[in-house]
């Protein structure tokens, strides 16, 4: 097995956490630089691995195959095209970028130097959306009516940090929505339409912080939710169809073994407490179901395949730029108070 030489940058929580991790310990890949303004502490954690503070130490470095960005997304755009256009293979945080003609040329830019561009949608391989996704694609449910994903939590008091400056690609329908608008795609593709309520609900908030939007299939509905404001959060998914309704509470492990420096090789890796399993119900009664194992080694293993194998790249530049199309059409929606038809 040949390692990809990868560079990482950024190494704020994204890049410390849902990154370097499986950079520095996957035997896929090696990871050979940095780009960071923290070279101190780097050099502790990483002492043979090279922290750098230019780009073009990154771009002028023939050991690089693979560069991961993970800065904040308003500077996605330019570090992405510049790597692109180095030769360079690029794993971009999500969300993508702000626009959708900025998503579009980075797609273009990927094929035109046949390099693979990749968006990180690492929660399409959380335990609880892959159980999700494994009961309607086994018919478990019939044909599904209503699709319905949350992603809240409770933080009345705004945090410090980027996401919630007014910056480009800031607030939370950028941010989690990004999640839950791959996954709905992800299974169902494109809406026919979307009608959403976008908000800034906390005091002196400055971007958005709650949003609630529907994409319609035909008769079918996908209910996408997130707010700031929500202590108790009840059913993360709740699927309906013509056999039955599937329910699951919680949030996948994986986060929070990655903060606190769980082994991957653990054999409990991603696997969700017994508690939390879901629910199924159908007319016949109702049957817990056993939460699948997630892991975010999955796609990075999908990724080694795609750059050293030729096969098919996992959330691809073009399903980044479906993403962002939807989030455009959602602000637009919600500013004009009016049903965008995609």
């Amino acid at each position: 097995m040949k390692a990809i030489g990868t560079a990482l940058i950024g190494y704020g929580f994204s890049g410390s956490t849902f990154h370097a991790p499986f950079l520095n310990k996957m035997e896929e890949f090696q990871l050979v630089s940095i780009l960071s303004s923290k070279k101190e502490k780097l050099k502790e954690c990483f002492p043979s691995i090279d922290v750098v503070q230019q780009m073009d130490d990154i771009l002028n470095n023939a050991q690089v195959e693979l560069v991961v960005v993970t800065t904040p997304s308003s500077l996605h755009f330019d570090i992405t095209k510049q790597a692109l256009e180095a030769g360079k293979h690029v794993i971009v945080e999500k969300p993508m970028v702000p626009t959708i003609q900025e998503a579009e040329t980075l797609a273009d830019c990927a094929k035109k130097h046949n390099v693979m561009l990749s968006v990180f949608q690492n929660r399409r391989y959380d335990g609880n959306f892959l159980t999700v996704k494994k009961m309607i694609e086994e018919g478990r449910l019939g044909d599904v009516s209503v699709y319905e994903a949350h992603y809240d939590r409770f933080e009345p008091v705004i945090a410090r940090g980027w996401r919630e400056e007014k910056k480009p690609a800031s607030g939370v329908l950028y941010d989690l929505g990004a999640h839950l608008i791959d996954q709905a795609l992800s299974l169902f593709g494109m809406p026919d339409s979307i009608t959403a309520d976008i908000q800034k609900q906390r005091p002196h908030a400055l971007v958005d912080d709650y949003f609630h939007l529907v994409l319609t299939y035909g008769t079918k509905r996908v209910i996408l939710h997130s707010g700031m404001i929500t202590v108790e959060q009840g059913a993360k998914y709740k699927v309906h169809g013509t056999k039955g309704t599937f329910m699951k509470r919680g949030e996948d492990p994986q986060e929070e073994e990655l903060i606190n420096g769980e082994p991957l090789e653990s054999p409990e890796w991603g696997m969700d407490r017994l508690d939390q399993y879901g629910t199924l119900y159908t007319k016949e009664g109702n049957e817990k179901i056993v939460t699948l194992p997630g892991d975010y080694r999955r796609y990075y293993k999908e990724i080694y395949q795609c750059i050293r194998d030729g096969k098919q790249c996992p959330v691809s530049g073009e399903e980044g730029v479906r993403t962002i199309r939807v989030i455009e059409a959602a602000l637009e929606s919600s500013r004009d108070k009016r049903t965008i038809e995609l």
